[in-house]
């Protein structure tokens, strides 16, 4: 071949290139990075985020635009979350306080409540169907406050020795919440009477000797615990009641929630599904007692994980809801896990790295919808990864037995820009 047909060859397009579609990103907030995005459970497609602005945003995901920009509060807004069973309400937190607005009242919204209990900066929110809110905030105290009688309902402290980031209810549990904090433990609480059930700590020696992140390209980063992530009631079956926890050092790990909760006197080996919850066979113990060892599945580096810390986790609600596990970090990715994997009973079967997606900037917030996973970066917009065709997933994986229906929902690109 001469120089000359070399080069027209070279600079030919690529067709497979030419015809994947660029990313789509949602852009309404004015500036700063977008801190938290929520989807919509009672309205398939629509995505609520918040940002530094101090604004609301809502989008539609067969639109193109904005459909509403709210005005919500002075001041960055580090969280938000829907009202369960009335989605037109939603609450946000902003420095110590946390307020609620009706969607429907459009921009004219003004606050319908309002609770300054937390001492410092709020982190997160979360709202449980009996109507009760927690804000676990930088002083490592978790508020709950009774959104029925607009009053603090119970204090959780003590358990946290630094910043508590993340806090989650235990849907099949209605008066437990877990909490994670930079103190690297993951605590469980019955908060009705502001006790701790369980805490696990990262950081302790011998979760540390157990882990391989703590080797090379990990070993100044601790194992704080960033985000805490709880699986809905009835995935897999219902046969796994787990939650999710992204830690500092790179790694993701899966608890068995049911085995950890279940009275010491009780704890024996895990039951044979859970005894396989294990990426590599390894046994990571509980960092706070020395019980029988729990399997915990295990997710870092040396499986194409992270290589730097964890910011953000999610269970997917696309396909087989809950048999996914989406995570986000400082290493600008996006990892989608085959964590079911972790518990099959089918011989020498484990956890599966499914698709890593460089999204160029750092994640701060990550969420799920139906055929779409959704990133918040720090550049004040949001990364919507999805809807593509399935060429584009077979030449991003390097298995092929899936299912046909499983193809459909996972079309996910990189994104460019």
């Amino acid at each position: 071949m001469s120089e000359t047909e070399s080069a027209a060859v070279a600079a030919a397009p690529d067709p497979a290139a030419a015809a994947e579609p660029k990313p789509r990103r949602l852009r309404g907030h004015k500036k700063g990075a977008v801190t938290c995005c929520v989807a919509s459970s009672a309205r398939p497609g629509v995505v609520a985020s918040s940002g530094e602005d101090g604004c609301l945003c809502w989008f539609d995901l067969r639109t193109k635009d904005v459909l509403l920009t709210m005005e919500a509060a002075n001041k960055p807004i580090s969280s938000i979350c829907f009202k369960p069973g009335n989605e037109d309400c939603v609450y946000i937190s902003a420095g110590n306080e946390i307020l609620s607005f009706d969607v429907r009242m459009g921009t004219q919204s003004k606050p319908l409540e309002m609770y300054n209990y937390n001492r410092d900066e709020i982190n997160q929110i979360a709202v449980s169907s009996k109507g009760f809110l927690a804000a676990a905030d930088d002083s490592g105290d978790v508020k709950i406050v009774n959104t029925i009688q607009k009053c603090l309902y119970k204090r959780l402290r003590e358990a946290h020795t630094s910043i508590c980031s993340s806090v989650q209810f235990i849907p099949w549990r209605p008066w437990t919440a877990i909490t994670g904090g930079l103190d690297s433990k993951l605590v469980a609480w019955d908060f009705s009477k502001g006790r701790t059930l369980f805490s696990i700590d990262y950081g302790s020696p011998e979760l540390q000797n157990g882990s391989s992140s703590g080797s090379a390209g990990q070993c100044f980063n601790p194992a704080f615990v960033h985000s805490v992530a709880v699986s809905e009631e009835g995935i897999l079956g219902g046969l796994y009641k787990v939650c999710a926890v992204a830690r500092g050092d790179g790694a993701v790990d899966v608890v068995d929630l049911e085995y950890e909760l279940a009275p010491a006197k009780s704890k024996g080996p895990p039951r044979a599904a859970i005894s396989k919850m294990s990426s590599k066979g390894a046994e990571l113990g509980d960092g706070s007692c020395n019980q029988s060892q729990a399997k915990r599945i295990h997710l870092d580096y040396t499986m194409g994980g992270h290589t730097a810390a964890v910011s953000c986790v999610a269970f997917s609600v696309f396909g087989e809801k809950g048999k996914f596990l989406v995570s986000g970090g400082n290493d600008a990715s996006v990892k989608l896990w085959d964590w079911s994997k972790g518990v099959s009973s089918e011989t020498n079967s484990k956890v599966e790295l499914v698709l890593n997606i460089d999204v160029k900037k750092k994640m701060k917030f990550l969420g799920s919808v139906k055929k779409f996973m959704m990133t918040s970066v720090l550049a004040g917009s949001l990364a919507l990864l999805g809807n593509l065709s399935v060429s584009v997933v077979s030449n991003s994986c390097t298995h092929g037995n899936w299912k046909q229906e499983e193809e459909e929902e996972f079309k996910v690109f990189r994104e460019t820009s």
